[in-house]
This record gives structure tokens, C-alpha cells and sequence, in this order.
């Protein structure tokens, strides 16, 4: 797989993360999500397909369109 294609898996699983979190979900399927995207950053960065710094980029982006809001951090 290309980065790209890797990144937007992962923008998937965030999605999917912050859905469970905002929409009520149940605890069981928000820490099904949660543990997903946390192995699939965790692969990466193993794996040295990403680096600490473009994974918060991308979990900052990623919330920033789902809720409207900047982040606390900055990633840059």
C-alpha cells in the first residue's frame, strides 16, 4: 500500500472513533474503534511508514473536521 492510501485507512478509523464518541454510542463499541486506530498508528510507526508528528497532524485534522474546532496542540 502507498502512504496515502495507509493515511486514509487511518482517517477512516478516526472517523470511526470520533462517531462512537460523539453520537452516544455504547463504551464497548467506542473502545473497539478506540483500540483499532490505536493499533493501526501504533503498526505505523513500528513499521516506520509514519512518524509521531504526521500521525497528530492527521488525528488533529481529522478532528477538526468532524467538530469544527482547532485543536489544543499543534502538530507542526
Amino acid at each position: 500500500m502507498k502512504n496515502d492510501e495507509l493515511l486514509n485507512t487511518l482517517k477512516g478509523l478516526l472517523g470511526q472513533v470520533l462517531e462512537a464518541r460523539f453520537q452516544g454510542g455504547q463504551r464497548s463499541e467506542l473502545a473497539r474503534v478506540h483500540g483499532y486506530a490505536d493499533g493501526y498508528m501504533r503498526a505505523l510507526l513500528d513499521a516506520g511508514l509514519a512518524d509521531q508528528k504526521e500521525l497528530l497532524r492527521v488525528v488533529a485534522e481529522q478532528r477538526q473536521q468532524y467538530l469544527g474546532e482547532v485543536p489544543a496542540y499543534s502538530a507542526a
